[in-house]
This record gives C-alpha cells, structure tokens and sequence, in this order.
C-alpha cells in the first residue's frame, strides 16, 4: 500500500560488516596488517570510525580472527556504533559468511555492505553511492574503478606477452559492495566450499546480476609494506592548514535538562530542535564542515528528514570527522564558546571537553569548551536560548 501523506516512509536498515580476519603479514611489522597503525591510529580502528560515522549505515559489525581477539580489545577497544567482533574462518568466504550469519541470529538488516577492513579511506560519497543503489532496486551493487594502465596478457611462463587486452571494459573493484541482505546470506551458503573471490562472485554464483557504480581512486586497499608508507604520507606529509567557523542557536522551550557538547545537563527548559538540540556540537560540525568546504550541518542531515528526528547530534559530529580523515586530514584543535546566562557552564566543561575528544577521537589537550554571556542583553541575556561559536582547526 503507498504511503499516505501523513505516513513516514521507513528506511531500510543498513547494517555493514567490515572484515578483518586475515593475517596480512606481508605489510611486516610483526601484527596483523588491520592492527598496524597509520598516523599512530590503528587501521582498523580507522576504518571501523569511519564506517560508523556514516549516516546511511546503521549498524558495524567486525570480523576478526579467533586469535585476535587480545589485540581487537587492546588496540581497538570498544568503539561508539560499533558491535563486539565475531569470528571469522579459514577463508574470507568463511568469514563473510559467519558475519551473516550472526546478523541473521539477531534483528536482521535489510541491507548489507561488506568492507575491507583495509580500506580506512572510503569516503562517504562512495557508501552513498553503493546504498543508494541498493535502495533503487538493484540486489548487489560493487564500485568499481576504470583501468587506466595497459594491460597485458602472459603466458604460463609469467615473461612473454601473449596479447593486449581491451581495457575499457575491464574495472577494479573495491568495497564496501553491498546487497540485498536475505539473498546475500543464501548465497553465501549455496557457496559453501567454493573458491570465490569476492562477494560480487558469490551473487553471481547464484544467478543474481551485478551493478556498478563508481569507484574512488582514494579508496586504496593496504596491502604492503609500501602501502603503509603512502599512508602514513597521506596521513601527515604535505597537508594544508585549514581553519573553519560555526555558529548556532537554539531557542528554549518546556522540559528538565539540556545536552550541550554531548552532556546532559538538568535545567528548567529545553533546547528545541529537530534533533537533540545540541547547539555546541551543531557548531562544532559545522567549523569541521567549513574545514574542507563540505557544506553545513543541514547538507548533510536535513531538518526535513524524519530519521534525524530527536537524533543525537554527536553522530553528525563524528560524520563531519570522517570525512575530514577520509580526505587523509587530521584534526588538530577544536574551541567551542557556548553563550548563555544559564545553566551554569563551568562545573560541566571538562566532562563536554572529554566528550568532544572522544567523539572526535583527539587529545583531550586538542580540545577548549568556554562559556560566556552577553551581559543580561539579547535574546540569550533574556534566558530565551542558547548560542554557540567554535573553530575548528584542521590539517587535509
């Protein structure tokens, strides 16, 4: 039955699984590749943030070896978004499989994305391209990327060329691939102990047609040695100082407490708001957004979108950081001025000083809250509301 005009249109759950079982030794160094750090961060823990910060997935489940578990809980730890790990198989099929499976134990998605745990620079465009296919009616969608080298192809011998191969219709694919939820796991297990490279090939297996959209070049998959030095390039050398500038209001209204830089505070009133009402986190995203020329809060997360109705708005703010590290960016340092004459600021702002940290994942030292009033003038002198300023302050 169409929905009626009064009627909210649900959204299917996207829930992604990020892979991270393999042993990746050839990157050296003595760990797993995923539990290498680049930038001083975890990779995995990169690309696990990032997939959590995603507006359109609503879930991250990892993958890990059964033997990895002390190091997911020592160099990982618990991550906002992010479900405890499940284990993974002999074989990355295994592995995909087992993850569907423990979705499926539970409140099953409607959709599912499988990632590359590592691949820690997917950018939100590209997973908005992948869902946003799957919610137009294709069942298994890839990115894929155009081969731009000359392709050749060899004899058995590895040296002679045989032939040159046509590459305009020839692709790179990279993940997060996504799918219809259901026909992905009854594929998986029809498959069960074929060799299948990836899980474009197991829909495929069963008949289910593939779609294409495009790929990143920036999306790279960390393989070597090599790869982790040209990550750690992209990580810290040659970036540019960029400063951006946020501001926001919000008026009060009926209720007991108020949440400002991600804390609940008691009070006589409420910030009204679409989402949380959480002026300082709003302003915050919005400097970060500035940052790299992304747009402002509303861009990303529409006032006119029920799903964002009541939404907490420490998710738009670790969206925001995503895509500053999906661009290769760092934060440096982020100052939050809240304006008011009540409540009272001061008690609170080491716990808010911490919680943006968190969010963001910095230093606390990286991290100023201050507070201010206007001198009893103005609609914040008059208690009608909140305002708040911040700068953010970022390397990309």
């Amino acid at each position: 039955m169409p929905a009626g005009p009064d009627m909210e249109v649900t959204q299917p759950t996207v829930a992604c699984l990020v892979m991270a079982a393999g042993r990746g030794l050839r990157a050296g160094g003595g760990l797993p590749k995923q539990f290498r750090a680049i930038a001083g961060v975890p990779m995995l823990a990169r690309t696990l943030r990032a997939m959590a910060a995603m507006p359109c997935i609503d879930r991250v489940m990892p993958v890990i070896g059964a033997g990895d578990i002390a190091d997911y809980e020592t160099l990982v730890g618990a991550i906002p978004g992010v479900d405890a790990p499940v284990f993974g198989g002999a074989t990355r099929q295994v592995s995909v499989r087992n993850g569907l499976e423990a979705l499926a134990a539970g409140n099953p998605p409607a959709l599912v994305l499988v990632h590359d745990g590592a691949r820690p620079f997917a950018a939100a465009g590209l997973v908005d391209r992948v869902v946003a296919a799957l919610k137009d009616g294709a069942r298994a969608v890839i990115p894929a990327a155009p081969v731009t080298d000359t392709v050749k192809r060899v004899g058995d011998d590895g040296v002679t060329v045989l032939e040159t191969v046509d590459r305009s219709r020839l692709r790179r694919v990279q993940t997060p691939q996504g799918f219809l939820f259901d026909a992905l796991l009854v594929a998986h297990r029809a498959a069960a102990g074929a060799d299948l490279t990836d899980d474009a090939a197991v829909m495929e297996r069963a008949g289910i047609a593939v779609t294409a959209v495009d790929g990143d070049a920036a999306n790279i998959k960390i393989t070597t040695a090599e790869d982790f030095e040209e990550a750690e390039r992209r990580m810290t050398g040659n970036l540019t100082v960029r400063t951006g500038m946020g501001f926001d209001v919000h008026r009060f209204e009926p209720g007991d407490a108020v949440t400002l830089c991600g804390i609940r505070i008691p009070h006589t009133a409420r910030l009204a708001g679409h989402s949380d009402a959480d002026v300082g986190l709003h302003a915050l995203t919005d400097a970060i957004l500035g940052t790299i020329g992304a747009g402002d809060i509303g861009d990303h997360f529409p006032p006119s979108d029920p799903q964002w109705k009541g939404a907490p708005s420490d998710r738009f703010l670790r969206h925001a950081a995503a895509l500053v590290r999906a661009r290769g960016g760092l934060i440096d340092h982020v100052d939050v001025t809240l304006i008011c004459e009540r409540p009272k600021i001061g008690p609170h702002k080491q716990a808010m000083r911490a919680a943006i940290a968190g969010i963001l994942d910095i230093d606390g030292d990286r991290v100023s809250v201050k507070a201010t009033t206007t001198e009893k003038l103005g609609f914040t002198g008059r208690g009608e509301g909140i305002a708040a300023q911040a700068v953010a302050t970022v390397r990309a």
